[in-house]
């Protein structure tokens, strides 16, 4: 092969990722235009929707599921901040939905959507591993005395970006009321900022107030954009414990500590005492909108957005996600009751 040959098949290799990288791509199977279906889940149901993705493929020969994870707040800001056309958001916080998305849209003037299908809970819980240190002490009546020791290092998503970050921080404030303490959430979330996170008694609601930016004051807490990172940090030794969801420390084959449910986040029996901590997001843009993120059971939720692509092919994938949420599995959060 001569220079002048291997620059056109270069050429061409390119031009046909391009083709590739566009809503439509040519397959050399069938010679037909495939369909891609961008879908953006929040982080934790990266695992099960791989499942989704490979049922719903099956279903359709045509069509390429995209998927791409980002915590829940970020998954919705890819629509109402970055614009982009997305078929499918599902989220691990079912009230961030209509907060952030039952709003116009100023470039259509319509809501970026008008609805959401509620299709599975979860649990907050401390996922370790077999290095974390301590990891053969640790108890559901201890786990606090044991992350609060100098030496162990916590991991927790970004509450600002990430459902499972605030969710982290309100742990802590309904541990201070279950075991009568007032140390929990100051020792192994509040102390490790500058300034430091103070918990407010506002009315009975102890109220954290997030800065814009959230600055880590030392090495004691780590935090990652989403819970998938806490987790790959967890699994290669740089953390000892990290707040995860059950779903997420089951689907990755982690140790994990169930937490009393009147902390933990998953039983609507406890929705009053939840109710009782609330954290409030930085952001100067949710300064009239989703703001205050107050405690909640946990219910994942899916959407189309107004701007989907496809939203006929949307509403067949997000039905199939109800669908495979019933039968659950390894990795995916709990069936609704």
């Amino acid at each position: 092969m001569n220079m002048s040959q291997g620059k056109f098949l270069l050429a061409v290799v390119v031009l046909i990722g391009m083709l590739c990288l566009s809503p439509g791509c040519i397959t050399q199977e069938t010679g037909h235009e495939q369909i891609v279906l961008k879908v953006v889940p929040a982080g934790s149901l990266l695992q099960p929707f791989d499942e989704v993705e490979r049922a719903f493929e099956v279903q359709h020969p045509g069509v390429d599921v995209q998927i791409e994870g980002h915590g829940s707040i970020q998954a919705i800001r890819q629509v109402t901040d970055l614009h982009r056309p997305i078929d499918v958001v599902a989220v691990a916080d079912e009230s961030l939905i209509p907060d952030l998305m039952f709003r116009p849209d100023p470039a259509t003037g319509k809501n970026f959507t008008d609805t959401c299908i509620p299709f599975a809970t979860n649990s907050m819980v401390i996922a370790f591993t077999n290095k974390s240190r301590y990891a053969d002490e640790i108890t559901q009546e201890n786990w606090y005395k044991v992350l609060s020791r100098p030496d162990v290092r916590v991991g927790i998503s970004n509450p600002m970006l990430d459902a499972a970050g605030y969710r982290s921080i309100m742990v802590t404030l309904l541990a201070d009321r279950y075991y009568s303490s007032s140390t929990v959430f100051p020792v192994l979330i509040g102390s490790h900022f500058t300034p430091p996170l103070v918990a407010e008694d506002i009315g009975g609601i102890l109220t954290v107030r997030l800065p814009e930016v959230l600055r880590p004051s030392d090495e004691k807490l780590v935090i990652r954009d989403g819970s998938i990172f806490v987790l790959s940090h967890l699994e290669a030794g740089g953390i000892d414990y990290a707040f995860e969801y059950r779903s997420v420390a089951e689907g990755h084959n982690l140790r994990w500590i169930n937490l009393p449910h009147e902390i933990d986040l998953s039983s609507p029996l406890y929705a009053d005492e939840y109710g009782t901590v609330k954290v409030v997001l930085g952001f100067q843009r949710f300064s009239s909108i989703g703001q205050d993120r107050t405690g909640l059971p946990i219910v994942y939720a899916v959407t189309i957005p107004n701007n989907a692509p496809d939203r006929e092919l949307a509403q067949e994938f997000s039905d199939l996600v109800v669908h495979m949420a019933r039968i659950g599995g390894k990795g995916w959060p709990a069936p609704l009751d």
